[in-house]
């Protein structure tokens, strides 16, 4: 609804390194309130990062380092609530298991429930493991019982170098994902792909290119539900090491 921001921060007085904190507003127009974090259920000792909603708000994806329930490295899990509008009613979270999983990082979910005749719930990361090389993307698709099936390599959108976080579009036809392309150094940024319906290819992945990519560190995208906001953390002049910023775009454009 516009009115929870999810982030996540290394600030004190957290449970860990990186917990996950979240920021409320009281209307769409209103000022963001302070970060509070969420708490031990969500939070551990560990890393808690990437966070990631379903489109009806009753699903948080986010990615760990913990190591119980691990499968090693950094995974990915998810947490439910019943309660919507309750940002601190997150149930304990549990790992997606082997098909998401790996010994490796696997990072950056992004879930598209993929509500067409003949399509299933997808979930989309990031991952280092062997299949794809340093940093691709992969997608799984969720079974009727709710478990997730093995990563695919999503190819027309991997062998940009390191590429991380995707976020797809709630209609499934735009994904903007941060990338570290070959000839590039100390830098990444955002790049966006598109497709006609949800059945065809990936485009050959755009830079988003200025305003919204500088010349340092543009990363961690996140489109809102309306498609008409980019949340992004960049380490560009006039922040700190590293801070949320966001573009907005025309109503109804896919650009």
């Amino acid at each position: 609804d516009g009115l929870s921001l999810y982030f996540a921060s290394t600030r004190d007085g957290g449970f860990g390194m990186e917990d996950i904190y979240v920021s409320q507003r009281e209307t769409r127009d209103s000022e963001w309130g302070p970060a509070m974090n969420l708490g031990p259920i969500i939070n551990t000792p560990a890393n808690e990062m990437g966070p990631a909603f379903s489109r009806d708000g009753h699903l948080l994806f986010f990615a760990s380092n913990r190591i119980v329930g691990s499968f090693g490295g950094v995974d990915i899990w998810v947490s439910r609530r019943e309660h919507t509008h309750d940002d601190f009613a997150w149930q304990p979270a549990e790992n997606l298991g082997a098909g998401v999983n790996s010994p490796s990082l696997d990072e950056g979910p992004s879930y598209f429930e993929n509500t067409n005749e003949v399509g299933v719930p997808q979930l989309y990361f990031s991952s280092g493991r062997l299949s794809g090389g340093p940093g691709s993307l992969f997608v799984s698709e969720q079974a009727a019982d709710g478990s997730f099936g093995p990563g695919e390599l999503v190819f027309e959108l991997s062998g940009l170098g390191k590429t991380r976080r995707p976020s797809i579009s709630q209609d499934g036809l735009g994904i903007i994902f941060g990338s570290e392309r070959a000839g590039i150094t100390n830098s990444q940024d955002l790049w966006v792909a598109t497709r006609e319906t949800v059945f065809d290819a990936w485009s050959e992945p755009i830079n988003l290119g200025s305003p919204v990519n500088s010349a340092l560190i543009d990363v961690q995208p996140y489109i809102s539900s309306d498609r008409e906001t980019l949340f992004f953390a960049s380490n560009r002049p006039g922040g700190g090491p590293t801070d949320i910023y966001m573009s907005t775009r025309t109503k109804g454009s896919r650009k």
